[in-house]
């Protein structure tokens, strides 16, 4: 499988983006697309995720009430709607796919999309 991640860019505190994830090949049910992010001179950390197949989803305290995560099983991709950005989210943003179940942790995760970058300004 491999992901591509897009829909990065400027935008003040405040506003909104949306992120995408194409994904190409084969997403099982039991898959879990994740949404991790990597700020300058940090650790990537997790910022929510969903099962592929009922579609639950899960984030970090950091996000929770302000992103919000989707899929469309039709067309392979996954969404990262971001509302009420705070310069603190500014970071590059990575899709990633879990084949083995929900995991809060990267190297769980066996295929990365490139990272798109989110800007936040003050």
């Amino acid at each position: 499988v491999q992901l591509q991640a897009s829909g990065g860019g400027l935008v003040q505190a405040g506003g909104s983006l949306r992120l995408s994830c194409t994904a190409s090949g084969r997403i099982f049910s039991s898959h879990v697309m994740g949404w991790f992010r990597q700020a300058p001179g940090k650790e990537r950390e997790f910022v929510g995720a969903i099962r592929w197949g009922v579609g639950n989803t899960y984030y970090a305290d950091s996000v929770k009430g302000r992103f919000t995560i989707s899929r469309n099983k039709t067309e392979n991709m996954v969404y990262l709607q971001m509302n009420s950005l705070k310069p603190e989210d500014t970071a590059v943003y990575y899709c990633a796919l879990d084949r083995r179940g929900l995991s809060t942790k990267d190297y769980d995760y066996d295929h990365w999309g490139q990272g798109t970058l989110v800007t936040v300004s003050s």
